[in-house]
């Protein structure tokens, strides 16, 4: 990789991290124990993180948006309470916080499976997504790096944000092709980052949400997102084990808001937008 993409990459990062900053500084919390929907009203504020990116949090101009930034700012609204945004690229890191008390919910889509029902509570489907491979479009019949089936990625290295629920998927793909797929977890970018990495050569492929593919591919028309890795299934929001108040609050608004016509622009407005 040129130094000078990995400067941009860097960047991108750093660009994240000071938006966390900005956001948070005057509403640090310590790391502590999950809390609970009463201590949470009681202080007003709910922490949550999410993923920086053009679906799910970001910076246009001086303005903020994003559909679970939206999502997560219309319950704050609606139950008179403030919430302070973190911006975390790490999978792995947003568990953690989630778990240490740092934040109190996890607004972003998250994959249900198996071994995150035992550690989490999950909140009613916010979205349908998938998980799709990004590679670079093919040139000519003999392109022996791109991918025209999920038979074709025996032997091949995958990249992922590390920690993500993809990973369990991609080896269930394993056995099923009947041969391995290599798997490289990253922890330092998000996915959309990994998908910049594709696009300009660095990486060879990357596998990450449909949605977030769709959006990087209006800037990218070098990367291809045709082949699926997962089915499409729900995506879900997530809290600690210890916060089932919570959860039932976030439940109880979410089958109300998501009939309402706020919700319907807010997801047009990201998801949908033909």
């Amino acid at each position: 990789m040129t130094k000078s993409r990995l400067l941009k990459y860097a960047l991108l990062g750093i660009a994240a991290a000071l938006i966390a900053h900005y956001l948070i500084k005057k509403e640090e919390k310590p790391k502590g124990h999950p809390r609970d929907y009463a201590e949470i009203a009681a202080e007003g504020i709910i922490h949550a993180s999410t993923e920086y990116n053009s679906i799910s949090f970001y910076v246009d101009d001086d303005t903020l948006s994003g559909f679970h930034y939206e999502l997560i700012e219309a319950f704050a609204r609606d139950h008179g309470l403030q919430a302070a945004i973190s911006p975390e690229m790490s999978f792995n890191k947003r568990l953690e916080g989630l778990a240490d008390g740092q934040y109190d919910v996890i607004a972003y889509g998250i994959l249900a499976t198996s071994e995150l029902k035992d550690s989490l509570l999950l909140t009613t489907p916010i979205v349908l997504n998938k998980q799709v491979l990004v590679q670079r479009k093919e040139i000519g019949e003999n392109d022996s790096l791109y991918i025209r089936t999920q038979l074709d990625l025996a032997q091949r290295t995958l990249h992922v944000v590390k920690g993500s629920p993809s990973i369990l998927r991609i080896q269930n793909l394993g056995n099923e092709i009947g041969d391995t797929i290599y798997i490289k977890e990253i922890d330092k970018y998000g996915s959309e980052q990994l998908i910049s990495m594709v696009a300009h050569g660095d990486i060879d492929y990357a596998v990450c949400d449909e949605s977030i593919a769709l959006a990087a591919a209006d800037s990218l028309p070098q990367i291809d997102i045709n082949t699926a890795i997962s089915f499409t299934q729900f995506y879900s929001w997530a809290v600690s084990k210890q916060s089932p108040a919570l959860l039932d609050s976030l439940n109880t608004w979410l089958d109300k808001f998501q009939k309402e016509e706020e919700y319907q622009k807010i997801y047009k407005k990201y998801y949908d937008k033909e």
